[in-house]
C-alpha cells in the first residue's frame, strides 16, 4: 500500500488509541487502589524487565521481604507483617507495574504495525511519538514517586503522587483527544471561525484535570481523614489550620492537610458553578451542535454526582471503597469533559 497524504480517517488508529486509553483508565484505579492499600512501596527496587516476573520460590519471597523491611513503611507502620500480608500488597504494587508495561507494549507494537502499513494520518503521526515518548517518561516518574517514600517517609511524597497522575491523565487525554481525530478526520482548517465556547470548554478541562491534581494532594497527605464535617471544616468555613507557624506556603499547599482538602472543596464549588453556567448558556446558544449541548448538559450532571459523591466520601472518612468510587468518577468527568471539549472545538 502506498502512503497517501491524503489519508484523513482511519478507524483502526482510532480503536487502537481507545484501546491505549482504556488501559491507562485501568492502570490509574489499579493505581488509585495500590495508593489507598498502602501498597505503592512495597517494591523498593525498580527493575523495567526483570522486574516483569514475581518471585517464583518461597526464597525469593523472604528475599524480597527482607527489602522491605529495611524501608521506614514497615518499621513505623507494618512492623512484624506477616509475609502472607506482604504478599498482599505486592500483589498491588506488582498487577500496577505490569500494567504498566502491558501498556508499553499495546502502544508500541500497534504503532509500528500501523506505521508500516501507512494506516495512520500523517498528521496525527507527531502526536503518536509524543504519546510514545510520555509513557517512558511515565515510568520514570512513577519511579521518583516511590523512591520519595522509601529513605525518610512512611508515604510518597503527596506532590510526586500527583505529578505520576497528572501525567498519566495527560497520556489518558492525548489518546482520547488523538483518536477522535483519527475517527472523524481532519478538523476545521486554521482560517476557519473559531467555534462560540470553544475556550470556555478547554478552561473547564483544565480545570478538572488540576481538580484531580488536587485529589492527588488530598490523597498523598490523607487529608481525607481530617475535618470530616461538611459544608464546614471543623466547625468553621475556613479552617483554622490553614496555615501553620513556621511553615512555609509551598509546603502548606502541599502538605498542610487542612489546606489541601480546603482548596479541593473550593476548586469543586467553582466547577460546578461554572458547569452549570456553561449548561445554561450551550442550551440558550443557536450556533452550538446538538452534540455540544448534550455533551455539556453530561458534563454538569457528572460534576454533580462526583461533588456528592466527595462531600459522601469525606464525611465518612475516606474509607478504601468510597475513596476509589470517587477516583473512578474524576476520570468519567475528565473524559467527559474531553470529550466536550473536542465535540465544541470542531462543532
Amino acid at each position: 500500500m502506498r502512503w497517501s497524504y491524503n489519508l484523513e480517517r482511519s478507524q483502526s488508529a482510532a480503536l487502537w488509541l481507545f484501546a491505549v486509553a482504556a488501559l491507562v483508565l485501568l492502570m490509574v484505579l489499579v493505581g488509585g487502589a495500590t495508593r489507598v492499600t498502602g501498597s505503592g512501596l512495597s517494591i523498593v527496587e525498580w527493575r523495567p524487565v526483570t522486574g516483569a516476573i514475581p518471585p517464583l520460590t518461597e526464597q525469593g519471597w523472604l528475599a524480597e521481604f527482607a527489602k522491605y523491611q529495611q524501608i521506614p513503611q514497615y518499621k513505623y507502620i507494618n512492623q512484624g507483617m506477616s509475609l502472607a500480608d506482604f504478599k498482599a500488597i505486592y500483589g498491588w504494587e506488582w498487577s500496577h507495574r505490569l500494567l504498566g508495561r502491558l501498556v508499553g507494549l499495546v502502544f508500541a507494537i500497534p504503532f509500528a504495525i500501523l506505521l508500516i502499513r501507512r494506516r495512520i494520518p500523517r498528521r496525527l503521526i507527531w502526536r503518536c511519538w509524543l504519546i510514545l515518548g510520555l509513557g517512558g517518561l511515565q515510568g520514570l516518574v512513577g519511579w521518583w514517586m516511590v523512591a520519595s517514600g522509601l529513605a525518610d517517609r512512611v508515604s510518597v511524597a503527596p506532590e510526586r503522587l500527583a505529578s505520576h497522575l497528572g501525567l498519566a491523565l495527560i497520556i489518558f487525554i492525548a489518546c482520547i483527544w488523538t483518536g477522535l481525530e483519527a475517527w472523524f478526520g481532519r478538523p476545521r482548517g486554521p482560517f476557519d471561525p473559531i467555534p462560540r465556547g470553544r475556550f470556555a470548554a478547554g478552561c473547564l478541562m483544565g480545570l478538572v484535570f488540576v481538580q484531580s491534581l488536587l485529589g492527588a494532594l488530598v490523597a498523598g497527605s490523607k487529608a481525607g481523614t481530617v475535618n470530616t464535617d461538611w459544608p464546614l471544616m471543623n466547625g468553621v468555613f475556613f479552617p483554622r489550620d490553614y496555615m501553620i507557624p513556621g511553615e512555609g506556603l509551598i509546603h502548606t499547599l502541599l502538605h498542610n492537610q487542612a489546606a489541601v482538602q480546603f482548596n479541593h472543596r473550593m476548586a469543586a464549588y467553582l466547577i460546578f458553578i461554572l458547569a452549570l453556567g456553561f449548561m445554561a448558556g450551550a442550551i440558550q446558544s443557536t450556533r452550538l451542535s446538538s452534540a455540544g449541548k448534550q455533551l455539556a448538559n453530561v458534563f454538569a450532571v457528572t460534576v454533580f454526582i462526583q461533588m456528592i459523591l466527595g462531600v459522601i466520601t469525606v464525611r465518612a472518612a475516606a474509607p478504601i471503597s468510597l475513596s476509589l468510587l470517587h477516583q473512578i468518577g474524576a476520570v468519567a468527568l475528565l473524559t467527559v469533559a474531553t470529550a466536550m471539549t473536542w465535540r465544541i472545538a470542531r462543532n
